[in-house]
């Protein structure tokens, strides 16, 4: 899980803020660079392809791999093969053509979460799913941590595309995983084999018969529909507000993070100190947060921690703020940057545990899917403004607008602490 962690991690920030400051140190503007990053609204939107990769095979692959590790690989191929595309590519004279290789990376890499997720939750039993996830999010840290400060010291000391094909061939990791790893024999629940049948009787569509059209309708209400019948049907009258959360959570983490290293290049920071303080010294401080999200969970439970993550967030957004108006030195820098990763890190690991106590593990791929695109989608969108709110207003505006998009996210999760202590009906369906 280390090594699948470490695959699911690298390709995130290349499509992100790692290809923010490459266009901007190229001479983008800001404004374009802030329309890139709806390039992410691809993981956003990954649940509408989950149900396929949950029950299609791959011709010749599967039948050698199995269902997820088919997939896994050609999901990592295809990302190898599009940051090379990147590498390849001049980000002025062919601007759209660098796009259209950060979209298949982003699309290959959203494959690849839910298959990696889907293997995550199948491998094991219940009882090591806490330490299935701890170590994938190890792996999935060093990665953001090698696509960040590794690619900025490959890049100041050589260049943007020989960094590029540096981590296309770090690709190479999960390969070699996917191949080597035992593939999952996971089938669904008898409580979801019931509520499929339901669905497709209150749908209309006949078991017996053999018709091409009718088998098609019978896939799509159990692969598509019933997972999220079972949602509602878990959740009742919550189920609308805990969706909402999911999609509002991340919305001022997310925001800030496009123009993060465009402001630490603008303020006149080099790409070592970016490297130096924002990278590696927030690595740890991430670590240390998600520790101590962990401790907070089994000593508070989930939804006060979840509170108190999000409060954390808001509030670092003000520190950047702050940062924008006075003079720029690295130690301040590297204050904003502790506070930002460790509110982060803890604000993060609770969430996680809040979106797995809402899965159902007969539906994991397609629920889990739904949960992660919803938690990014609504970023995703305002982040693609962020340029042009920087460029009419200026650093300090913008970060206190970031701020303010955390206030929704704050109010969601006291409502549902007053309503729904646990924040969930249990990750095995209905009894």
């Amino acid at each position: 899980m280390i090594f699948l962690g470490f695959s699911a991690g690298l390709p995130f920030l290349l499509v992100f803020s790692t290809l923010s400051a490459w266009l901007r140190d190229e001479g983008v503007s800001r404004t374009l660079i802030g329309y890139f990053s709806w390039v992410g609204v691809t993981y956003s939107i990954k649940v509408f392809w989950a149900p396929v990769i949950d029950r299609l095979p791959l011709p010749l692959l599967t039948r050698r791999l199995g269902r997820r590790r088919s997939w896994m690989l050609a999901a990592q191929v295809g990302i190898a093969a599009g940051l090379v595309g990147m590498a390849f590519t001049d980000p002025i004279a062919n601007t759209s053509t660098i796009a259209m290789f950060a979209l298949i990376v982003a699309f290959a890499s959203a494959t690849q979460d839910i298959t990696i997720d889907a293997y995550r939750i199948e491998s094991v039993s219940s009882n090591l799913q806490g330490a299935m996830a701890a170590t994938y999010v190890f792996g999935y840290r060093v990665a953001l941590l090698t696509a960040g400060a590794g690619v900025f010291y490959l890049a100041e000391f050589s260049s943007w595309p020989a960094a590029y094909l540096v981590m296309a061939l770090l690709m190479t990791v999960g390969m070699a995983t996917t191949l080597l790893i035992r593939e999952t024999s996971a089938s669904p629940l008898g409580s979801a084999r019931w509520l499929e049948a339901r669905v497709e009787d209150k749908l209309g569509i006949g078991r017996r018969s053999n018709g091409r059209m009718v088998r098609l309708a019978a896939w799509f209400a159990d692969a598509v529909v019933s997972p999220f019948v079972d949602f509602f049907t878990r959740n009742g009258h919550l189920a609308m507000t805990i969706l909402l959360l999911i999609g509002l959570y991340k919305v001022s983490d997310i925001t800030m993070g496009v123009m993060a290293n465009p402001f630490y290049l603008d303020l006149g920071f080099s790409k070592t100190q970016i490297a130096d303080v924002t990278k590696i010294f927030g690595f740890f401080m991430t670590i240390a947060g998600a520790a101590l999200g962990g401790v907070l969970v089994v000593r508070y439970g989930i939804m006060r921690p979840l509170l108190l993550g999000a409060v954390m967030v808001m509030l670092t957004n003000l520190l950047f703020a702050l940062l924008a108006v006075t003079e720029p030195l690295v130690w301040r820098l590297a204050l904003v940057v502790s506070a930002d990763n460790l509110s982060g890190g803890i604000a993060t690991s609770v969430f996680i545990a809040y979106l797995s106590s809402l899965t159902n593990t007969a539906y994991t791929a397609t629920q889990y899917a739904l949960f992660s695109s919803l938690m990014t989608l609504p970023a995703k969108l305002l982040g693609g403004f962020s340029g042009v709110i920087v460029d009419g207003y200026g650093y300090p505006s913008f970060f206190v607008y970031a701020a303010l998009t955390g206030l929704p996210a704050i109010f969601l999760v006291a409502y549902l602490l007053a309503n729904q202590p646990l924040g969930a009906a249990g990750r095995d369906g209905p009894n």
